[in-house]
């Protein structure tokens, strides 16, 4: 029968409780006082601005602990199916507890930040996560999804950059765009073939065969949901920075036209 540890659940409601402290009350508090534009949006747009700063927050946290583990845990490294998931379980249920405090506000603020696809996201992320922190197995791969978070800032930063009015020519638009597109493929479509060939070389082994129906299919089935979901987005980012580039390019031909013409 799978089983929580005191401690999980502690950090997990703990991660939950930060997660809404900072959605309702310290978002708009810090947004106030940096960004003046902040007071300009509508409500609507103060939802998503705060939920987007949460976000942000919480790709920062995890992002860290995700590297850190990869390169330094070794248990985890060398046993990806069984490894010791003491350090993994905790980054993964700060994740929970930010899961869970989404996934709340964005069905009862759905007019505004309501969105299917973060819904199926949320789902089969928790789906997967509750085999590593009730029974502690594959703790190396959801770990290892957590990379994706890193690409979270840039998309966020995008979405600010785009409501406080900057052009989408700007520097600081153009800059951000190229970097979201880079990293977003990186740490979420470069990584690809590394971790499913890790996935495929588990396949037939004893460790594999321990892990049990439920685990097993829970981790492909949301690996591959989560995953398609990734290269959709892909092409949507890929498709506006090509926007964004060829915007620029027309600009810039059209002042060496003037300056020509001058």
């Amino acid at each position: 029968m799978a089983s929580f540890s005191n401690l999980t659940i502690g950090i997990a409601v703990a991660s939950f409780t930060v997660f809404q402290l900072l959605f309702h009350v310290l978002s708009s508090w810090v947004s106030t006082r940096i960004t003046p534009g902040f007071n300009n949006l509508s409500q609507k747009r103060k939802i998503e601005w705060n939920s987007r700063t949460v976000s942000t927050f919480h790709a920062l946290v995890v992002g860290g602990f995700c590297l850190y583990i990869l390169f330094y845990d070794d248990a985890v490294n060398a046993d990806r199916l069984w490894g010791d998931p003491s350090i993994v379980k905790l980054n993964i249920a700060i994740t929970t507890g930010y899961l869970i405090s989404d996934l709340l506000l964005i069905i009862y603020y759905w007019k505004a930040i309501g969105d299917k696809f973060f819904v199926i996201h949320h789902l089969a992320a928790l789906y997967a996560y509750y085999f590593v922190l009730s029974k502690g197995l594959l703790a190396y791969f959801g770990n290892f999804r957590l990379l994706a978070e890193f690409s979270t800032p840039f998309v966020n930063q995008r979405w600010f950059f785009e409501v406080l009015g900057y052009p989408k020519s700007s520097k600081a638009n153009i800059i951000n765009g190229v970097l979201m597109t880079v990293v977003f493929f990186v740490v979420r479509i470069a990584v690809m073939p590394v971790y499913y060939s890790h996935v495929i070389s588990s396949f037939g082994t004893e460790a594999f065969q321990r892990l049990g129906f439920a685990a097993q299919s829970a981790w492909i089935i949301s690996s591959v949901v989560l995953d398609v979901m990734n290269v959709m987005w892909m092409v949507k980012i890929a498709k506006g920075c090509y926007k964004v580039i060829c915007l620029v390019g027309q600009e810039e031909a059209k002042t060496h036209r003037n300056g020509k013409s001058d």
